[in-house]
């Protein structure tokens, strides 16, 4: 819980993609409360189907089993996948995010707003650096047996084999073991990821970077400075 650095950590922002770790919280919880299951199927609808890419490639009046759903939001960042999810579990997107809002007020994320379950640019769907480093931290803590799905490299989404939008975080900055990317225009590149050294682990959240090369030298900066605060406190 101890923040070792933050720069307007407060400012409402677009999410973009890391929209998707509140949507997964949402969907993860319904799971564990029996509202759907892994296994339930859902049928897509045309709204999911004309989502922009990043896309699973769903077809309106396919069916499909909610797990893959989840691996296609959490893994490849799919945002037909993600309003298919939220047609599953609430069967309309605007009935979901009245779930994301209220399940955001309970987490204490006071300063989100949610307006779909994919992160794509839309007026009032805003939040910040803290919120989600909060979230990220929450879903870790909630739900263990799911935040895996964040380590993923590749995975298998039903229809096909996805990679992981976050395969460059993953895969090039030392001791990250979970990641999420998000990227609008609007937003710019985005990232929540959990780094791990010795026994100690901490979550950076980079928001608004101008490339993935400068957002990654900057989570890897911020990594690299909270670790020596961290363990040289131990001295």
């Amino acid at each position: 819980g101890e923040v070792l650095y933050e720069e307007n950590a407060d400012t409402r922002l677009h999410p973009a993609g890391l929209t998707k770790l509140m949507t997964l919280y949402v969907a993860f919880d319904a799971i564990a409360s029996g509202l759907v299951g892994l296994d339930d199927v859902v049928r897509i609808s045309k709204k999911a189907e004309v989502e922009p890419p990043v896309k699973l490639g769903l077809r309106s009046g396919q069916r499909i089993k909610l797990r893959y759903l989840l691996r296609a939001a959490a893994v490849q960042g799919a945002n037909d996948a993600s309003t298919a999810l939220a047609e599953g579990v609430d069967g309309s997107e605007a009935a979901f995010a009245r779930r994301m809002n209220g399940y955001s007020k309970e987490l204490g994320l006071t300063r989100s707003t949610w307006k779909n379950a994919h992160g794509l640019t839309e007026k009032g769907h805003l939040s910040t650096a803290r919120d989600i480093a909060d979230l990220f931290i929450s879903i870790e803590r909630d739900f263990p047996d799911y935040f895996n799905l964040f380590s993923r490299i590749r995975t298998h989404a039903g229809l096909r084999e996805v990679a992981s939008s976050s395969r460059k975080i993953l895969g090039n900055l030392r001791g990250t073991i979970r990641a999420k990317h998000g990227y609008t225009r609007a937003a710019g590149f985005n990232s929540a990821a959990m780094n791990q050294r010795g026994n100690k682990s901490i979550v950076v959240v980079v928001l608004g970077g101008r490339s993935t090369a400068t957002r990654n030298k900057q989570i890897a900066k911020l990594a690299d400075d909270a670790f020596y605060k961290l363990y040289d406190s131990d001295d």
